[in-house]
């Protein structure tokens, strides 16, 4: 590991004035990914900030009857709060199937959102990535690319975002807000949170420099019943995803009043799936039915020589996380 400078500031304001001092700087929560990546020599910043201990550590209902998730919150603390299970279990369930508990003990809310879009090619530092060095080429292009993106990729870039808590949070609508320089803070949308790579794979966020999470904020609870996340993968445990899909539902008389579907692991960033939910909307809760739904999901994929298998894979994890979520009341 390279050596570096260390700050832990005592407010929001202090934290971004420090970061927008020096362009390699990072944000250091519960570490779990950056922490990786610097002994792998794949981050090299010049400059950590630890935010860790700022006080955005509370989880409380807000002004529009929905919930504020503080960003500094574990994600443990997170699922297992009794606002969340009670009024949001699907995200609950998303972050319980992350990783493993010693992570989830340690990773925060905001941390969780901004873990890098990666594949092994980011990793191995012999092959070419331009996400790790922009303009370098992108090996897993051409190369092994079974578990890359099949929405959203550019020659740039074709790897998938890892984080299962950030597909709930699609499928909620949630927003996100942060605190930049002047103490200022805006909201953005969660659809509008993450990026595709276009030709700057190396952005993640549609983040501003020095811009630091402070909240996550959730609408007001929609599927405290029906609800499922599923996430298909090859081990039970630390373990990525090879597709995920989180599904809320309002049902009354077996007829869908209202969706919130988002697919993972199949793009750059959350694939939240817009067209399908209002496909949903008055229709029979019914197998043919979600069947439908997922064809019209992925009708616009575009796999990879190797990857072709998520497709069919995307439609099957789609349409049972809907009968899971049908099942549940």
């Amino acid at each position: 590991m390279r050596p570096f400078q260390f700050h832990s500031p005592q407010s929001a304001s202090e934290a971004v004035s420090q970061h927008t001092q020096n362009k390699k700087t990072h944000y250091l929560g519960g570490g779990t990914n950056l922490l990786d990546l610097m002994k792998e020599d794949v981050e090299r910043p010049d400059h950590i900030v630890e935010v860790a201990d700022l006080p955005f550590k509370e989880i409380q209902k807000n002004a529009s009857g929905g919930l504020l998730l503080g960003a500094m919150v574990s994600n443990t603390h997170t699922a297992n709060n009794p606002l969340v299970k009670e009024n949001y279990p699907l995200l609950s369930m998303a972050i319980l199937a992350a990783a493993t508990e010693q992570i989830r003990n340690m990773a925060t809310n905001g941390g969780n959102l901004l873990q890098r879009t990666r594949c092994p090619y980011f990793y191995e530092t012999s092959m070419p990535c331009n996400k790790r060095e922009p303009g370098t080429g992108c090996g897993a292009l051409t190369g092994v690319n079974s578990k890359h993106a099949i929405f959203g990729w550019s020659e740039s870039c074709v790897a998938t975002h890892p984080s299962d808590m950030s597909v709930a949070l699609a499928a909620l609508d949630a927003t996100v807000t942060v605190q930049n320089q002047e103490g200022k803070s805006r909201t953005l949308p969660f659809s509008e949170f993450h990026r595709l790579p276009g030709d700057q794979p190396e952005k993640d966020t549609n983040l501003n420099t020095g811009e630091l999470i402070t909240a996550i904020n959730l609408p007001k609870s929609a599927y405290p019943k029906h609800y499922y996340y599923l996430k298909v993968r090859e081990r039970s445990s630390y373990a990525f995803a090879l597709v995920s899909a989180a599904v809320g539902l309002q049902i009354e008389n077996n007829t869908i009043t209202k969706a919130g579907l988002a697919l993972g692991k199949v793009a750059h960033k959350p694939w939240k799936l817009d067209k399908v939910e209002k496909f949903l909307i008055g229709k029979k809760a019914t197998k043919e039915t979600f069947e439908a739904a997922a064809d019209l999901a992925l009708q616009d994929a575009k796999p990879l020589d190797q990857n072709i298998y998520k497709i069919e894979l995307a439609k099957k994890t789609l349409v049972r996380a809907l009968l899971q979520a049908t099942s549940r009341s």
